[in-house]
């Protein structure tokens, strides 16, 4: 296997299942409901906040991937639009699996050479440090996730 597509397939599990860890994105935000999403647990983020942020980022690197600028400053990445009704739940989250589905898609299809070369600017590193960041962040807030379920059920 190639090592592009295996880091598409380490990045797919992180977001659909069937990694090691038996936890991932689509699972986690499943059975959420869109109150639950929005509901704040002490000082943490919320549910719908992480999800966004998660996502604000795979998104920002999909368009480099797609051959556009990088747009994104860390001070936006928690501006998630309003969620007032399911619809709004539902929409975040079909866009963040519907993004990472896109992004996986095309890590498949970079040349492995890519993963070498510096991602837009030098002073971002290379390829293959941002897309495992990537998975290593959504890792991240995967399990954070998890504990605020855990603690908006008790």
């Amino acid at each position: 296997m190639k090592l592009t597509a295996q880091i598409a397939k380490h990045f797919r599990e992180v977001h659909f299942g069937g990694n090691w860890t038996c936890s991932n994105l689509k699972d986690n935000m499943a059975n959420v409901t869109w109150q639950q999403a929005i509901t704040p647990v002490q000082s943490l983020n919320t549910i719908a906040a992480l999800v966004y942020h998660v996502n604000y980022y795979v998104s920002a690197v999909l368009k480099v991937l797609e051959g556009e600028q990088l747009d994104a400053k860390d001070e936006y990445s928690f501006n998630h639009p309003a969620i007032s009704s399911e619809e709004d739940w539902e929409e975040l989250k079909n866009k963040a699996l519907a993004d990472a589905e896109k992004f996986a898609d095309l890590i498949e299809q970079l040349p492995e050479h890519r993963l070498w070369e510096y991602f837009e600017e030098e002073k971002y590193g290379i390829y293959y440090r941002n897309i495992h960041g990537i998975i290593e962040h959504t890792h991240y807030h995967l399990g954070q996730i998890a504990l605020i379920k855990k603690m908006l059920r008790a």
